[in-house]
């Protein structure tokens, strides 16, 4: 029973994250994607310490999906330097994760989600009126 179930809730989450992007603001999407990056780096470190290649493979793409479409969300022609400097931050920052998978380098995962709290962090303090 257990099979079916889990199946089941997965969905539900699945379903229940697509109503909430379909919801939210760009603003709150931009939010979620770089809170749900920093979740998977999180567990990816931990399925590093635990040997658990697979599962750090697995976390570390789904990573780079999320930074990918971060990185696909960049408007060029309002966001100017900002933009343009935060598109080269995600390149770099894909090709250290591709770098972290391959090497199962801890360190470049930590140096990695600090760039990415960096953003989240600067992301968070934006003024309500301008979100």
């Amino acid at each position: 029973m257990a099979g079916p179930m889990r199946g089941s809730m997965k969905a539900y989450k699945s379903v229940a994250l697509d109503s909430q992007k379909a919801v939210a603001t760009p603003y709150k999407i931009v939010q979620m994607l770089l809170a749900g990056a920093l979740e998977r780096l999180a567990k990816a470190r931990v399925a590093i310490e635990q040997k658990k290649f697979a599962e750090q493979g697995e976390l570390l793409g789904s990573a780079m999906i999320i930074v990918a479409e971060l990185r696909a969300a960049l408007n060029h022609e309002e966001g100017g330097d900002i933009a343009a400097n935060l598109d080269n931050l995600y390149e770099f920052i894909m090709g250290e994760l591709v770098l972290a998978n391959s090497e199962n380098n801890i360190e470049k995962l930590e140096a990695v989600s600090g760039l990415l709290r960096g953003i989240k962090e600067s992301w968070d303090l934006i003024p309500l009126e301008h979100q």
